[in-house]
Order: structure tokens, then C-alpha cells, then sequence
């Protein structure tokens, strides 16, 4: 019994012993070695992952840390589903162009004009309102004559007809009489005269009339005796050097209508009132004609007056204006000239070019009025190409390129997956990015345009998060 006391002892310290040697032969396999002064290090992916520590890491594959696979509800989600979010890469010339900030501006002499009246009188009826449309030669405003100079004017022209008239029975009277030998010659020579010259003061008289506003039917009624106490103000013809501004019904762009329009822009008088010879009555507005105004600085003078003279067409960007609202789209532009006057204030110059309007039109209570699409006052984006970047570079939107330090990268769209390549990028803006064609890009692939941001986040959760970190299942591997 007391032997037996004294062997469970040594027994028990004998398989602790053991335990422990075994323990100790074993532990490089547990324990990760660390030296003085630096880190444990762990061997496997570069992720935290021990090699063959059993996890199947729900199927990634870390050797395709490129690409990642979408369903289609996830490609939709991120808008890969749309027309035009994935294209092509298609080689194009490019040229590096000035973004230079513009305004729609009136053409001066042709979008804008005035009516003033021509008679001292008092408006009596105004026939057109603002935002009405009228044609050129219609009535606008109607007024009541009060000057005596017309007065006077309409009755020495009834005088002088009747004065014409009667000089003309004589001198065909005396005509006869010296063809018949009764009179001398020189009788019909001085009828003829008199003739002349009073048919001299009845066309001054008309043109006067004229002249001050009134028709050639009110100038036959007063030739008749008939006094005119009112005229009217008409809408006046276009230039004839801009048969462009012809627009009835405008269409398209380059539509040329018969009838020249203008929309009534601001009434200058009251009903009622009393206006002087050359007072402005109302402005009239026709907008198909227009500038778009520029302001550069005079270091960018060169590259435009270089453009202006080689006609090389200008990209604009129309603000607030919705993608397919109007049918067809603005043409490139050409510069026409530049401002030789630089602001004191902002340190720009001006520069124009011509803009081509399109409007549509609506009838209400059988009236027309006009909805213009280019409007002054408009913001605009001016692009003025100044480099050429080469022939067969590749050209994508901005959003399709996503950065990583130095390194730019796109995906690739091959059915479901889609895969990330890096990219040399030689030139890029707000709104493009310039890519060198290469062995990890080239023409005919297809690339997506927008969600690169959005596809490189899905890549780093697919290959574990994008701190880097593993969470497969809840397990943590930072044991």
C-alpha cells in the first residue's frame, strides 16, 4: 500500500514530462517566431491566411484578384444594364482643347429692334402685347395724329392736285390749238412746264407723308381731300442683308420660312398717352440669329485667333439643357472675332461666334408664340481644340477610369466578369480621359464608361474588403 503511494507520484510527473517534450517539438507549427524588435510574421497569401489551415474561404480564388463576376441584378444596380455603359474602344484623333466659360448674347442689329413712332400724336390702340408674335407689316399701335405740320401738309397736297389736274386739261387744251395753228408754240411750252412742277409738289408732298407713318391708301385719301387723323405703326421689315431671320414656322435650324417674325418683347408706352416724332413705342425681338460671347485671357489669344483663322470648329455644352430635348443637335461653332479691348476688371477678352437658334411654336386663342431653345443669358462651356494628341488614341469618359496611387486602371467588360487592366492615361479633363493603346488595352474591347469607382469597390469586396482584411463567414482569421 505504501509503495503503491509512492509510484502514482512519479508516474503523474512522468506523462507531464512527456506532454511537454512533445508540446515543445511541435511548437513551430503553433507559434509564430518572433525576434527581437520586429513582427510576428505569418506565412500564406498576403491576406492573413495560414497556408493549409483548412478554410475554403467561401470558393475565392486569389489568383484572379482582377476580375470580379456579377450577377445581373448586381450589374444592374450599377447601371451596367444601359445603353452606353458599356462600348467599344474605338481609335480616334484627339486634340487637347481650352474650356473657357461663354454666354448667349443678341446679335447686335439683327436680334433686337425698336419701333418708335414717326408722328407726334397719342396711342390710341395697341394691337400687339408682350410675348405676342407678329409679321413684319402688321399693325402694332395706332395713333391719333395731332401734329399741324401733317395737318397742313395733307392739304397743300389736295391743293396741288387739283391744281395738277386742271394744268394738265389746259396744257392738253393748248396742245390741240398749236397742232391746229391758232396758238403759238411757246404757249404749250409753258403749260408743259407747269405741269412739271406741280406734279413735282404733289410726289414731295407723298413721300412727307410717308415719310411720318402714313400708308399709301391714307395717302391717296388725303391727295383725294380726305383728312387723316390717325396712322399706324406697323412691325418693320428685316434686314435685307440677314434673309436668315426669316422663321414662319421655324423648324430646324437653317429652315428659311416666307414670313419674317418677331415676338413683342416689352411695350415702351400706356394707352392713352402722348408720344413724340422718334419715340420708342415697343421692342421687338427675333432670336434665330445669335452670339455666343466667350471671355479668355490674353494668353489664350493666340490659340484662338489661330483657330478662327483655320475655321476649326468649337465644342459647346449648353447649361440646364436636358440630353435629346430638341431634335437635332447645335453644330460646332467658328469663332467670327476677337475683342481687342481686354476688361480692366476680370482681365478677359471677348470673343463670338455665330449661333444658329431653334425654336418651336404654339397656337393660343389664334395666336402663335414662340419657345426658343438658345435664350440670352445662357451659360455656356466652350472647348477650343489647341493640340493634337494623336490619331489612334482612346478616348473614354472620366468616370470609367479609376485611380489607385499612381496607377489607373478600367475593367473590362467578357460577359459576366469583368476585369480590371491598368492604363497609361496621356491627357485628361473634367469629362475625358486620353489612353495610350497598349498591351493591357486596346481597340475593340469593351470597356465599361461610368460605374468604375463603384466595379473597383465590388473587386476589393469579392477579394476580401477593402481594408484588406478577410471576414469570410464571421470567422476571423487574426487569431
Amino acid at each position: 500500500m505504501r509503495l503503491r503511494k509512492l509510484i502514482a507520484p512519479v508516474l503523474t510527473l512522468a506523462a507531464v514530462g512527456g506532454l511537454a517534450a512533445a508540446g515543445y517539438t511541435t511548437r513551430d507549427r503553433w507559434v509564430p517566431h518572433v525576434f527581437p524588435g520586429k513582427p510576428a510574421a505569418r506565412s500564406g497569401d498576403g491576406h492573413g491566411h495560414a497556408e493549409g489551415d483548412g478554410h475554403d474561404h467561401a470558393g475565392h480564388a486569389h489568383d484572379h484578384t482582377d476580375r470580379v463576376k456579377l450577377s445581373p441584378q448586381a450589374q444592374a444596380n450599377l447601371g451596367l444594364d444601359k445603353d452606353g455603359a458599356v462600348e467599344p474602344l474605338t481609335p480616334q484623333e484627339y486634340w487637347r482643347r481650352l474650356t473657357i466659360p461663354g454666354v448667349v448674347v443678341d446679335r447686335p442689329g439683327e436680334s433686337d429692334r425698336g419701333v418708335t413712332s414717326r408722328v407726334t400724336g397719342i396711342v390710341t390702340e395697341i394691337k400687339a402685347r408682350p410675348g405676342d408674335t407678329v409679321k413684319a407689316g402688321e399693325p402694332l399701335f395706332t395713333v391719333q395724329l395731332v401734329s399741324e405740320f401733317l395737318q397742313a401738309t395733307q392739304t397743300d397736297l389736295a391743293r396741288t392736285s387739283k391744281e395738277l389736274a386742271a394744268a394738265m386739261t389746259r396744257r392738253d387744251r393748248t396742245s390741240k390749238l398749236v397742232a391746229a395753228g391758232t396758238k403759238p408754240g411757246q404757249e404749250l411750252i409753258d403749260e408743259e412746264n407747269t405741269v412739271r412742277r406741280l406734279s413735282t409738289q404733289v410726289q414731295g408732298f407723298r413721300r412727307q407723308l410717308l415719310v411720318f407713318g402714313l400708308t399709301p391708301d391714307q395717302v391717296d385719301k388725303a391727295e383725294r381731300g380726305d383728312v387723316v387723323t390717325e396712322a399706324t405703326v406697323t412691325a418693320p421689315a428685316g434686314p435685307p442683308t440677314s434673309p436668315n431671320l426669316v422663321s414662319a414656322p421655324p423648324g430646324s435650324a437653317g429652315e428659311k420660312p416666307a414670313d419674317l417674325l418677331y415676338e413683342v418683347q416689352e411695350l415702351k408706352v400706356q394707352l392713352g398717352e402722348q408720344v413724340q416724332a422718334g419715340q420708342t413705342l415697343c421692342l421687338l425681338a427675333n432670336h434665330q440669329r445669335l452670339f455666343v460671347e466667350g471671355r479668355a485671357f490674353k494668353s489664350e489669344a493666340t490659340a484662338l485667333a489661330e483657330a478662327a483663322e483655320k475655321k476649326v470648329p468649337v465644342e459647346a455644352e449648353f447649361a440646364d439643357e436636358p440630353p435629346g430635348s430638341w431634335p437635332t443637335p447645335a453644330g460646332p461653332l467658328l469663332v467670327h472675332h476677337l475683342s481687342n479691348q481686354v476688361d480692366p476688371q476680370t482681365r478677359t477678352f471677348a470673343f463670338y461666334l455665330p449661333l444658329e437658334n431653334q425654336s418651336r411654336t404654339f397656337t393660343r386663342d389664334g395666336k402663335t408664340y414662340f419657345v426658343w431653345r438658345f435664350r440670352p443669358g445662357q451659360r455656356v462651356r466652350l472647348k477650343v481644340p489647341v493640340e493634337k494628341l494623336g490619331d489612334g488614341v482612346l478616348v473614354v469618359p472620366a468616370g470609367a477610369v479609376v485611380r489607385e496611387g499612381p496607377e489607373a486602371f478600367v475593367f473590362v467588360q467578357s460577359g459576366d466578369t469583368f476585369r480590371r487592366r491598368p492604363v497609361r492615361v496621356l491627357y485628361e479633363d473634367r469629362n475625358e480621359v486620353v489612353l495610350a493603346s497598349d498591351i493591357t488595352i486596346s481597340a475593340g474591347q469593351f470597356v465599361v464608361r461610368t460605374p468604375a469607382a463603384a466595379l473597383n469597390r465590388a473587386l476589393k469586396a469579392a477579394a476580401g474588403g477593402e481594408g484588406g482584411g478577410h471576414d469570410h463567414h464571421g470567422h476571423s482569421h487574426d487569431h
